[in-house]
């Protein structure tokens, strides 16, 4: 990935993030988008100025996780795009060119990373302290390309699932990560146990530990799980990231702590 001199053939000059993060997962389907939208929300709410990069081109969930559908990119200068903004985070997302949420996105790998690297260099993005990337599921074009792109991206978040289909699959985005230096900064395993509101029994719908015993068998950090909350669900449906608008529930709470603890490894510090 690297020339002989050491840079990288297709990188960008700088970033408009001190710390790039992408967040990534084996498989669809485990809740890889809804991490990295809160996980964004998070660190622009602890005061840090904030990006969300939504790459996940073929089903761009950000919008619709942000209640920001419908939003329209515009440019002051005909040369660069102005991000859309929830709070002080500034977001981009192909979701907000299409002109529906029908519109399929059909491109190869160089598209991909033309657009990629469009959304990094012509977009107003300011001075960030972080770019959270949304990356597809598996390890194909667009985690590469940011890879490629980013100077010294900061490292990777890989979400899971605690059952062991996903969890083969995760195995992969652990291997993609350190064939191409990209530090893991931390697993966080998703749908971890549902607790009944009426009884408060606990039962592990997708087994138990599956994230953190895959964790620690490669070797790299576990922050934290997640429980299958209806709450959570609902979040997302009306666009209200459960960080913000259901910030004293536990799994927030819980959620916060996974986030400190992921500030606190980013910043040299944990």
């Amino acid at each position: 990935m690297m020339n002989e001199n050491g840079t990288k053939p297709y990188g960008l000059d700088e970033s408009p993030a001190k710390k790039t993060i992408l967040v990534l997962s084996g498989k669809g389907g485990v809740g890889k988008s809804t991490v990295a939208a809160n996980l964004a929300v998070s660190i622009s709410l602890q005061g840090y100025s904030a990006g969300l990069l939504d790459t996940d081109f073929h089903g761009p969930s950000i919008p619709k996780l942000l209640g920001m559908e419908g939003t329209r990119l515009v440019s002051n200068d005909g040369k660069t795009l102005e991000p859309a903004e929830f709070g002080s985070l500034k977001v981009i997302s192909v979701d907000f060119m299409l002109g529906s949420r029908t519109d399929p996105v059909i491109w190869r790998g160089p598209m991909k990373m033309n657009v990629i690297r469009q959304f990094f260099q012509d977009v107003n993005w300011g001075d960030l302290d972080y770019m959270i990337v949304d990356c597809p599921p598996g390890t194909g074009d667009e985690p590469l390309s940011v890879v490629q792109l980013v100077p010294e991206p900061t490292g990777a978040v890989i979400v899971t699932t605690p059952q062991e289909l996903a969890l083969s699959d995760v195995r992969r985005s652990v291997s993609f990560c350190r064939a191409l230096n990209l530090p893991v900064l931390g697993v966080i395993e998703n749908m971890s146990g549902f607790v009944c509101p009426h009884c408060g029994e606990r039962t592990e719908l997708f087994g138990s530990g599956g994230g953190e015993a895959m964790a620690s068998g490669m070797g790299v950090p576990f922050l934290g799980r997640i429980p299958i909350e209806p709450s959570i669900v609902e979040s997302g449906d009306t666009g209200k990231p459960f960080v913000y608008h259901q910030s004293k529930l536990p799994f927030a709470r819980e959620f916060e702590a996974m986030v400190k603890t992921l500030v606190e490894k980013a910043e040299g510090k944990g």
